[in-house]
């Protein structure tokens, strides 16, 4: 015991004083102080490599060692020491065999730029060329020479001379070649000692061979620790586990085993592991993932769509249930209307009856029993009109709402206004209100519930209709009579008048509209007719403020004044001649939808119910009101309904100045019809309508009141009321011949596909400046022969000054210069006028910001709901793409699965571009896709991660892709905004490869490796590279800092990837929204 203390103490001393010489320890080691002797040992590895972790790899592998301490422990923190232990037993100056910190360092700044070619280091103080140990051998290594006692492994400046007692390395160390010490292999490594190979010669499990002409030379021990492809052998071997660097052990069955691993994982329940499995089977958990996933969109799209469906079956069912009550209650109404009117003209029959045959005095109690007979009969009609959901009787005609004997003269007096014409409208809707009836609310009612909203609706529109019925035998001035009661709803009035209008286009010199005088006053409808080439369309843009790429000259004042047209843009209609309707949405929600956001927002939701309604009866709709409207691939509504819906897109928003162009084009003549009882309904409140109408029958010419006729070029032949142009041509000589529509023979004329009739000596050209000389306008220079053949016998006209400038024949040069100018002025026109702002003189306040929101968050979702089937081929393209992807590029060790997810980021950009659709409204159409933005990446994923089970985790897989999606689909809306949808989807599929190839490329010029660096695939590559990378440590840690180093990643750099995707996808969203103001796509 004694002896035992001693030795005890004496290795304690040999512990705090850091030196341990061969001296000291020669003659073996007692079993008992090896434990010590090894924990020291230890300690000193541990400072060694800390030291090389902190000082050397914290400035040179930034970019690839997250945290030091947990790389340092996942590296070198043995917990069994067992292998030092046996190395101490080997030898005994084993302090003296490790290498030092400046060993260790010229060892490790080797592999930097190394290309595995060579399988030795750099010539050194102990290996060079004029010595050459046999320590220099790989697996071998030497001990410190005798004069140096003191050696610390901390030293970082100078290779100490090591070239004493040359012998083979220990288990669990490698020996470079090229350096004569020892370095501990990491965890997740296997280094036995080397045995030879008598047939090959090679050190195995090793790929070294002993040096020639050295008989004692033997195979030692580990050679190399460098990346995954230099140095496999080393590695623990996939299907078994290394707990030490010198033990391996098989991996047993519910359990897998990857390449370099320390311990055996368990697999999942459903997961097939046999024993050695080097990775485990989860296609379950795909599958698994896959058809709860289907399952529950199914449900969600069928039960989206139904909950559609049975609201929709809903609100027809209260909307026919209030029609219906409707209609019964102006139906009684009349039963009453006719008993009171029977017992009025019996009350007056008696009451002249008893005048002539008794007393005055018996004269005045009689009438005056029949003044309460007819108070009787009001209170019972006064309670029949308070059943009615109505909130006035201004509906009614003055001769049913007066009371009391002053009844008969009221009807005497409408009766006096009639008047016999031939021309009176008979179908015209007119809303008649006695100036003594107030507006009242029903009593005891409030109008909340979708039942109530409808009744009320359909009561106004009965009441509208019964008046309109009765209003058909009124002749035209008692009709204008009623039209202009002053207490009848009118809305704001808009004027516009033209004086001298002509718009030229820019850098061409071409007239499209020339000196075009006149206006257009509410009230009335107006159509605008004339040859093609004519102008119309142009008129009426110049008139609604659309006009681009022209020079405009003349003036344009509404009400008036010179204000601009777009000042009132919230209370004017313009219907295109193309349709704008939504295809995927009903006919009723297109409406619906136009009147909510447009509107004014204090407006109650009753008052727009029956807007709506209104509109979806004047324009005979009611059949197809819940009728998909259609698209290309999905017939809806016919086109002659659609023409309408797309008219009463602007009609529900109660406009002062409604603008068609071309609205009865494709219509019938019935269709034609109705449209136009609408709009002169609309006029009789005020409205401004003014359109253009190509070839309409006699019947519709008739319904217009004023007609513009343009000639070819933009010229005026007739402004005026209809009724007269038939006088005014008939002055010039042109008669219509019989059974000759007038229009079409105007036309005819004007194409010149017609003579005019041989008592006329004037020709077409001559008709423009017969109109300028008839109003007394100027007439422009190049007009001047045509104005003196016309004015022969006529007063002298004003003629305005000829300009004497002749236009010179240009070159080739000039032309093509000119289309360059007139382009750009072109789209520099187009950019201000869609970024030119007024000031609002509409007075009327549409829904704020929030509001529309909702409203525009709505109806996208609506049309993705009806667009189930687009969707469910979607899901099932990134099913297969996920399956296949996974099961082709399956995980690599040596590039931590980059290939993999390359494929992945060109594989998704597609489905995100393609068949992009334009954006009503950016923000709300963004949020909807959101849900696919979430979806999609979850059913990718639920195929390829469980067929390519890479190490990374699940979550960290999904938030890269999220944000990869999130990214892509922005710059997808740029492209579907900017370009046509065959560009667009050619171009979604070049730019991912394009960027893809340029991210990935490792030997980039400059410029090549700038724009990679702001790549969309370079930032997500690296995010998944990096979420795999984080999980490769020990052995995996050269492997690891040379993957990082050849790809110029930074593994510190993942959330500055997902930071720069989503700041990309914004990016993009914002230029998207730019692009869809600049070029207002549809």
């Amino acid at each position: 015991m004694f002896e035992f203390g001693l030795k005890t103490l004496f290795l304690i001393w040999v512990v705090s004083s850091i030196q341990l010489t061969v001296s000291q320890i020669d003659g073996g080691l007692d079993p008992a102080i090896v434990p010590i002797l090894t924990q020291y040992v230890y300690n000193n590895i541990s400072k060694m490599t800390l030291s090389i972790f902190t000082d050397q790899l914290q400035n040179k592998s930034s970019f690839c060692i997250q945290n030091i301490n947990d790389d340092w422990n996942q590296a070198f923190n043995f917990s069994n020491l067992d292998f030092v232990s046996e190395c101490l037993l080997k030898y005994n100056d084993l302090p003296r065999r490790l290498c030092t910190v400046a060993e260790a360092e010229f060892y490790f700044s080797s592999l930097y730029g190394w290309d595995g070619s060579t399988s030795y280091l750099n010539p050194n103080r102990n290996c060079n060329l004029t010595t050459w140990l046999s320590g220099c051998e790989p697996g071998w290594a030497c001990g410190l020479d005798m004069d140096q006692q003191n050696v610390d492994l901390k030293e970082s400046k100078a290779i100490p001379s090591r070239t004493a007692d040359c012998q083979p390395c220990c288990e669990g160390f490698f020996c470079p070649h090229g350096i004569t010490c020892m370095i501990p292999c990491p965890l997740g490594s296997y280094c036995p000692l080397a045995t030879l190979n008598q047939s090959t010669g090679v050190c195995e499990p090793y790929t070294y061979q002993i040096p020639p002409g050295r008989p004692n030379h033997t195979c030692g021990g580990a050679n190399i620790w460098a990346d995954v492809i230099t140095s496999r052998e080393i590695f623990c071997p996939a299907g078994s586990y290394c707990p030490t660097t010198t033990e391996e052990s098989a991996c047993s069955s519910g359990h897998y085993c990857r390449l370099g691993s320390t311990s055996e994982k368990g697999c999942f329940k459903l997961a097939s592991c046999n024993p050695n499995t080097t990775n485990q089977n989860i296609h379950a958990y795909g599958v698994m993932l896959m058809v709860g996933l289907s399952t529950l969109l199914l449900i969600m799209y069928n039960c989206s769509d139904q909950v559609l469906t049975i609201r929709e079956r809903r609100q027809a069912k209260s909307r026919d249930a209030a029609a219906k009550s409707a209609r019964e209650t102006v139906k009684a109404h009349e039963r009453w209307k006719l008993a009171k009117d029977a017992a009025m003209k019996h009350a007056t029959g008696l009451q002249v009856q008893l005048s002539r045959t008794f007393s005055r005095k018996k004269y005045a109690r009689d009438a005056e029993k029949v003044k309460i007979l007819e108070e009787d009969l009001y209170k019972i009609d006064d309670h029949m009109l308070e059943m009615q959901p109505s909130t006035s009787t201004k509906s009614l005609p003055s001769f049913v709402t007066s009371k009391g004997k002053n009844e008969p003269e009221d009807l005497k007096k409408v009766e006096h206004e009639i008047e016999e014409d031939p021309g009176s409208d008979e179908n015209v809707h007119v809303e008649m209100k006695d100036k003594k009836v107030k507006k009242h609310k029903p009593k005891g009612k409030k109008i909340n519930t979708d039942s109530q909203i409808f009744e009320y609706a359909y009561a106004q529109i009965e009441k509208e209709k019964a008046i309109q019925q009765q209003n058909k035998n009124l002749t035209f001035s008692g009709v204008i009579a009623m039209a202009t009661n002053p207490e009848l709803k009118r809305r704001p009035t808009i004027e516009v008048a033209f004086k001298d209008l002509t718009l030229t286009l820019k850098g061409k010199n071409k007239h499209l509209l020339r000196c075009v005088t006149g206006k257009i006053v509410p009230g009335r409808v107006t159509s605008v007719m004339g040859p093609s080439g004519a102008g119309k369309t142009t008129f009426l843009s110049a008139l609604a403020g659309k006009a681009t790429g022209c020079t405009r000259s003349g003036m344009i004042l509404v009400n008036g004044k010179n204000e601009s047209i777009h000042s009132y843009k919230k209370i004017i209609g313009f219907v295109p001649q193309d349709d704008i309707v939504h295809g995927n949405l009903t006919v009723e929600e297109n409406l619906w939808f136009s009147a909510r956001c447009r509107l004014s927002a204090a407006l109650p939701k009753a008052d727009k119910v029956l807007i709506v309604e209104r509109v979806i009866e004047s324009l005979g709709l009611q059949g197809v009101r819940s009728s998909l409207v259609g698209t290309v691939e999905k017939r809806g509504i016919s086109g002659g309904q659609r023409k309408r819906v797309n008219v009463g897109l602007e009609m529900v928003m109660e406009p002062s100045l409604l603008i068609l162009d071309e609205p009865t084009s494709g219509l019938d003549s019935s269709s034609s019809q109705l449209l136009l009882r609408a709009l002169r309904r609309e006029a009789l409140e005020g409205v401004n309508v003014c359109m253009v109408v190509h070839q309409p029958s006699y019947t519709l010419f008739k319904m217009f009141d004023d007609l513009i006729l343009l000639a070819k070029g933009g010229l005026t032949v007739y402004h005026g009321p209809v009724k007269k142009v038939e006088e005014y041509f008939g002055g010039l000589g042109i008669t219509v011949p019989d059974r000759v529509n007038p229009p079409d023979y105007f036309i005819d004329i004007l194409e010149r596909m017609v003579k005019p009739s041989t008592s006329s000596t004037i020709s077409c050209k001559e008709l423009p400046v017969r109109w300028m000389l008839h109003n007394g306008y100027p007439v422009p220079p190049d007009m001047h022969e045509e104005a003196r053949i016309a004015m022969r016998g006529h007063a002298s006209p004003y003629i305005s000054p000829a300009n004497s400038t002749a236009m010179e024949e240009m070159s080739f040069a000039g032309e093509l210069w000119q289309d360059v100018c007139y382009n750009v002025e072109m789209h520099r026109d187009k950019l201000q006028h869609n970024f030119l702002r007024s000031k609002d003189l509409s007075n009327r306040r549409t829904p704020i910001f929030l509001n529309q929101y909702k409203y525009f968050l709505g109806r996208v979702g609506k049309q993705r709901l009806r667009e189930s089937r687009i969707q469910a081929v979607d899901y099932l393209i990134l099913l297969l793409a996920g399956a296949c992807l996974g099961s082709i590029a399956k995980v690599s060790d040596e590039s931590f699965g980059a290939p993999g997810y390359t494929y992945t980021i060109i594989a998704y950009w597609r489905e995100s571009a393609s068949g992009m659709s334009s954006l009503a409204c950016f923000l709300a159409k963004d949020t909807i896709d959101h849900f696919n933005t979430v979806i999609k990446p979850l059913v990718y994923l639920s195929m390829f991660y469980f067929f390519n089970n890479p190490r990374s985790t699940f979550q960290d897989n999904y938030i890269v892709l999220l944000c990869l999606v999130y990214c892509v689909t922005g710059i997808a809306y740029l492209l579907a905004i900017s370009l046509q949808p065959g560009p667009a989807q050619l171009s979604s599929v070049l730019l991912p490869v394009v960027l893809t190839l340029v991210a990935t490329q490792q030997n980039n010029t400059k410029i090549l490796t700038s724009i990679a660096k702001y790549c969309y695939p370079k930032m997500a590559l690296e995010a998944f590279v990096i979420s795999n990378a984080e999980r490769y440590y020990g052995v995996w840690l050269i492997t690891r800092c040379g993957a990082l180093y050849s790809w110029n990643y930074n593994i510190n750099d993942w959330d500055n990837c997902i930071i720069g995707l989503i700041v990309t996808g914004l990016i993009f969203r914002v230029i998207a929204y730019i692009c869809l103001l600049t070029f207002q796509r549809k």
